[in-house]
């Protein structure tokens, strides 16, 4: 397996190194005075809204771990891109500035290509079946203990609903109504190609610019889950809300070794537990709020349609055959396959 150490540029990291070296009280292990342990803040990135279920999932997870350990430790989430998009938090995580960030999954292929393999479109036959086997370790554990090299830790997989493609310039229904549309993407060559067999342009780009970028015609739509197109108001700027329901990527929780490491045997084994329990918080609270959100989106006057979904679903077929190559790849979309139904 092969890993890059860096998405990019450490120079921004190194900036917020400073600015937040006074959020966290007391690195795990330190002692006070009189030999109690100063309280532990851990800091957590996060792209989203404190509305969103990951966030409220990660919130009530410190207000339990603060509980049950009799507040020695808790986490502080940044939301809204407030420490910077995906990219520079993974960077962030590696070089110790912030402790944790919730990542796309896609982002990891540009570690460990073999990551592909879990970000296949049409791969997940639900929700559950997804997280019942990203947080198996015997599936998934070689594959997310490749990650090591790069001061990158799993600690859980969540599920980070089901994509759609909408677009500013009409409904799509079938493969041949995205040829030539810029369809914004999450940054890596599955999503791209991924998009291309759709029929469409995939265009990467940081999600806090897409609103401008559909609005000014340099994209003509993206691909998310109804509770990202809703709360950043992207029915806005693209009302073509069409269910291709082609991706369900997951997000990971994902920490630096070394902050782990420094944990007593007691404290991961609660923490653990709480991340298990978390899990399905948060896919639970998911459901609900698509609802909601996409109610809200018709509201404001996006026209969701269905689509041939069978005729996206035989054009991405090639991906599949493209990123299975690997005896990794192979056994974890066989235990995939088999944990249908």
């Amino acid at each position: 397996m092969q890993g890059r150490r860096m998405l990019g540029a450490i120079g921004a990291a190194a900036v917020m190194t400073l600015a937040l070296a006074s959020c966290s009280s007391g690195a795990a292990g330190d002692t006070a005075e009189g030999g109690a342990q100063d309280p532990t803040v851990f800091r957590v990135a996060f792209n989203q809204d404190v509305n969103h279920p990951q966030a409220q999932a990660l919130i009530a997870l410190s207000d339990e771990l603060e509980a049950r350990t009799d507040g020695a430790y808790s986490l502080e989430l940044y939301t809204d891109e407030t420490l910077g998009d995906q990219a520079a938090t993974i960077e962030q995580v590696q070089s110790g500035t912030i402790d944790f960030a919730m990542v796309a999954g896609s982002l990891l292929e540009n570690f460990e290509s073999d990551f592909s393999v879990v970000n296949l479109p049409y791969l997940y036959e639900s929700p559950e079946h997804q997280m019942s086997v990203l947080n198996d370790r015997e599936i998934v554990g070689e594959l997310y203990d490749s990650l090591a090299d790069d001061s990158i830790q799993v600690m859980a997989a969540y599920h980070g609903g089901v994509r759609n493609v909408y677009s500013s310039v009409g409904p799509v229904e079938t493969p041949a109504d995205l040829a030539g549309q810029k369809i914004r993407v999450i940054g890596s060559d599955t999503n791209v190609r991924m998009m291309e067999l759709m029929g469409g342009v995939g265009t990467p780009m940081a999600q806090g610019e897409v609103y401008t970028a559909i609005q000014s015609g340099v994209l003509d739509g993206a691909e998310n889950n109804p509770l990202i197109y809703s709360s950043l108001s992207h029915d806005e700027i693209a009302p073509y809300y069409s269910l291709t329901q082609h991706l369900m990527m997951p997000d990971y929780l994902i920490g630096s070794p070394a902050v782990w490491d420094a944990l007593d045997d007691e404290t991961k084994g609660i923490f653990q537990e709480l991340l298990d329990a978390s899990v399905d918080t948060e896919l639970e609270a998911f459901a609900a709020a698509v609802d909601e959100a996409t109610a809200a989106a018709e509201e404001a006057g996006a026209t969701v349609n269905e689509v041939d979904i069978e005729a996206f679903r035989e054009a991405v077929q090639p991906l599949h055959e493209e990123r299975v190559t690997t005896d990794v790849t192979r056994a974890i979309y066989d235990a995939i396959e088999a944990a249908r139904g």
